[in-house]
């Protein structure tokens, strides 16, 4: 796929040189954005696009312009297509959507049967997974898998998520399930339907909670008169 001297494809090993350029600019963006993502390292990275789990955006010059990867879990019964990150220049410019229909695509390619499911903090990636056919759901929807939640370790909002019990935190998880689900027409009418509502209750979750916990002094666990009113106990 090729729009504006960008091609978007499948990473192979020739692409590992930009492993330590994608992590770099996955960390700055989590500290901007304020919230956390599980931590990779470059070798991890460059692990995924040697196994043809990941995809890459590029210009014809050889610029790196985006990335994602696939990650498999519970044996294989769940997939997520990780670390969606496009670089700040070619940010709003609609190849992030094309990163991840190419990565949706890839991951029903190797996994037919699996469910592919996502934790998101924003909104627009919400909209581009609508798009795609996921739908929001509860944590208890997700995988069990204990190696997948261990990545959350190295998040910002890891206390947040275990308070919780892992039943809830500032992502906001969307799951695709290849044996039953709506069609991606049905997807995208029901987001643009309820999308001022997503939007109310990330806001609630990821700006003033956040707030919040950066606030307090000492570190520890928000009261809990506080988490049940945001819904996180």
């Amino acid at each position: 796929m090729e729009t504006n001297n960008i091609i978007v494809r499948v990473a192979t090993s020739s692409d590992s040189h930009y492993a330590t350029t994608i992590t770099a600019e996955m960390e700055s963006s989590a500290k901007a954005r304020g919230t956390g993502i599980a931590k990779r390292s470059p070798e991890y990275i460059e692990k995924k696009i040697n196994e043809g789990k990941a995809v890459i955006a590029v210009t014809t010059d050889g610029e790196w312009v985006g990335f994602c990867y696939i990650e498999a879990w519970g044996h294989d019964q769940f997939v997520a297509n990780s670390g969606l990150i496009v670089a700040p220049a070619f940010r709003k410019s609609g190849v992030a959507k094309q990163i991840k229909r190419r990565i949706f695509d890839l991951s029903k390619e190797k996994y037919p049967t699996s469910k592919i499911f996502g934790l998101t903090t924003g909104l627009a990636v919400m909209k581009i997974n609508s798009d795609l056919g996921y739908e929001p759901v509860t944590y208890s929807e997700l995988t069990d898998d204990e190696e997948f939640w261990a990545g959350c370790k190295s998040c910002v909002n890891y206390d947040i998520l275990m308070s919780k019990e892992r039943k809830n935190c500032m992502c906001t998880a969307m799951l695709y399930d290849p044996a039953d689900h709506y069609e991606p027409e049905e997807t995208k009418e029901d987001f643009k339907q309820h999308s001022k509502l997503y939007e109310r209750f990330m806001h609630v979750k990821q700006s003033r909670l956040l707030k919040l916990l950066k606030k307090k002094d000492g570190g520890g666990s928000l009261p809990k008169s506080l988490l049940k009113y945001f819904n996180l106990v």
